[in-house]
């Protein structure tokens, strides 16, 4: 006798994208002289919340000090907001949902009293 294999239901995972503001820990791996960076990341998760908190914990194992998390929605989120979002920012998100991943795309030392909306989409 061979028993059906249930079918697997469809994935709810979605790709957010969040700017996450880290502090300085000692073995973060920022260059010297900074005081902190700004990380784009492309997360997957059920929801935001979900995205948020597996990517907090990445960072903290990470030897990173999260200070602030920024969430900017999906992709379809994003463009229903006018973000122009280009092949390689597609291709990474699409790596993320894949892999359930948590893609760091971008890091952005600070060096001062930069603000961060510096480091915020385009």
């Amino acid at each position: 006798m061979s028993e059906k294999k249930p079918e697997k239901k469809p994935s709810r995972q979605q790709v957010y994208t969040l700017l996450v503001q880290i502090g300085r820990k000692e073995g973060d791996g920022l260059p010297e002289g900074a005081t902190g960076a700004a990380l784009m990341i492309y997360a997957s998760g059920v929801d935001e919340a979900e995205a948020v908190r597996e990517t907090v914990a990445i960072l903290k194992q990470a030897d990173t000090a999260p200070l602030d998390v920024t969430g900017y929605g999906t992709l379809a989120e994003r463009e229903a907001e006018g973000h122009e979002i280009g092949d390689e920012e597609r291709d990474l998100m699409q790596r993320a949902l894949e892999e359930n991943a948590v893609i760091v795309a971008q890091m952005t030392p600070f060096f001062g009293d930069e603000d961060i909306e510096g480091a915020v989409l385009h």
